[in-house]
């Protein structure tokens, strides 16, 4: 059997399959974000390994008497984070999240002192990034920089924690600004550029590689035998798609998790940064993917039924009772609540709804939520068309695949085709499973084929051509912001 541990920003979510790609169990334990000042995110690592114990505690109680035939774990995480750690191995600092905004300054300091990034590491410099974040330790908490002795990504604590072994994967690592990506190798001139060496950074490994093996002490006290792998794993999109099985150049999937993503799959390393698509590796050998990302997707949706008091099953209900002509009538809603990225690279956008009447409820709001986040998936869509991907169809995963009216609308935006997947809530950590799998010799045809498809949504002309020119008025909002901040 194969463990799959995801590290997500809200939860941590762990599965375990067999060697015939069957879910046996899974188990989930929650995590809060701490926003101490405009544009921190932070997270206490410690937290990410008591709620791992609880959720590998969680696991075992439902398979008692197969648990010890568990031989590999993979493992994903939400990408950018930085966990700086001292000689000695302690936490210096709370983990900076991948939406956390605060080192716009930093972006533009990199961007100055390394002309080559955008080349090696195929992306522009945004506060989400892992490199930003240092350049604003080195900045703001000098003297934890300079204890810094090793910078690990979220998920790569785990592994440490688990294994004594400092270690990341081309995926996640690809996240940080310090890799060229074409090499898949760290690249020392982007480092300097932030004050560090390799030294400072993990050794890495491809994501379906072998990279260490589970401790002693830990075993025994998981009840798992001493000789466990523990695969190279990837960032929480790259191990998604090894689950939905989106490993050949032209499949693609749109995640709606806490952030949005819209990921494709590619042959090669094919940046184009200036529109601030994502060029990163895949989590496995030879294969590239590009990506676009709203930093704010169903958490949008968590944040409106917490302001009117309402859940999302019963909100997603009211949604679904709405006629076309109150669909065309809903706000207009830009889910920046966190900034955004693709395409706009803007830390200070904001949220807004914009079109309310006495008339408005609450439904109507809710809808103007679904929408604002198809939107920014659609602009997703557009840039990456302009650097050459073409799309023909994309699998849906993520707390947002669960609800068809949101997948409807995705199709009717994107004016594509979209799928979903039996089994395909497991997102991160079934990929992460398949990862173990391979990393403990599993074939790659058997390990990551496709889950059946349980749903398929085609878009409806009529909606499409009306969302077309609503999604004009939008865009319009948003520019309308940004005129308004620099007057």
């Amino acid at each position: 059997m194969y463990l799959g541990l995801d590290l997500g920003t809200s939860e941590i979510k762990a599965v375990v399959i067999d060697d015939q790609g069957r879910l046996l169990a899974s188990a989930g334990e929650p995590l809060e974000v701490s926003r101490p000042h405009p544009h921190h995110a932070e997270q206490d690592p410690q937290e990410w390994w008591q709620a791992t114990q609880r959720v590998i505690s969680s696991l075992r109680s439902k398979l008692p008497q197969r648990w010890s035939e568990v031989c590999a774990i993979g493992l994903s995480g939400q990408m950018h984070g930085a966990v700086l750690l001292s000689r000695e191995g302690r936490v210096l600092r709370p983990a900076i999240l991948w939406n956390d905004t605060r080192s716009a300054a930093e972006c533009a300091q990199l961007t100055q002192s390394a002309p080559q990034l955008h080349q090696v590491a195929g992306n522009l410099a945004m506060p989400g990034f892992t490199a930003p974040k240092l350049l604003w330790v080195a900045r703001h908490e000098p003297e934890i920089f300079e204890q810094t002795a090793t910078v690990l990504l979220p998920k790569d604590y785990l592994r440490w924690m688990m294994s004594g072994e400092k270690v990341s994967d081309m995926s996640d690592a690809a996240g940080t600004l310090w890799l060229d990506v074409a090499k898949r190798d760290w690249s020392d001139n982007l480092l300097a550029a932030c004050g560090l060496t390799r030294d400072h950074m993990p050794r890495l490994a491809e994501g379906s590689d072998v990279s260490a093996t589970l401790k002693n002490d830990i075993a025994r006290a998981w009840g798992l035998r001493d000789d466990v792998v523990i695969a190279g794993g990837g960032g929480d999109n790259a191990a998604s798609a090894v689950g939905i099985g989106a490993v050949d150049p032209g499949d693609a999937f749109i995640s709606l998790g806490t952030s949005g993503v819209l990921f494709a799959v590619n042959d090669r390393f094919r940046p184009n940064p200036q529109s601030a698509v994502h060029a990163f590796c895949h989590a496995l050998p030879d294969r590239w993917h590009q990506m676009s990302v709203m930093l704010t997707a169903a958490s949008a949706l968590r944040w409106y039924c917490n302001l009117v008091g309402s859940n999302e099953t019963t909100l997603l209900a009211e949604i679904t009772q709405l006629n076309p002509s109150q669909q065309r009538q809903a706000p207009l809603f830009l889910p920046y609540l966190s900034g955004e990225r693709t395409p706009h690279n803007d830390p200070y956008a904001t949220g807004a709804f914009h079109g309310m009447t006495h008339t408005t409820d609450r439904a109507a709001l809710g809808y103007a939520v679904l929408e604002g986040v198809a939107f920014g998936m659609a602009d997703g869509r557009d840039v990456m068309q302009q650097a050459g991907t073409q799309l023909q169809q994309c699998s849906l995963v993520g707390g947002g695949a669960r609800s068809d009216r949101w997948a409807q609308l995705m199709s009717d935006a994107l004016n594509l085709p979209v799928v979903t997947h039996s089994g395909g809530e497991a997102g991160g950590a079934l990929g992460a499973a398949r990862l173990g799998w391979l990393a403990a010799g599993g074939d790659f045809r058997d390990v990551c084929r496709k889950p059946p498809v349980a749903q398929h949504f085609y878009p409806d002309a009529q909606t499409r051509d009306m969302l077309a020119e609503r999604l004009k008025t939008w865009r319009q909002l948003y520019q309308q912001q940004v005129d308004l901040r620099n007057a």
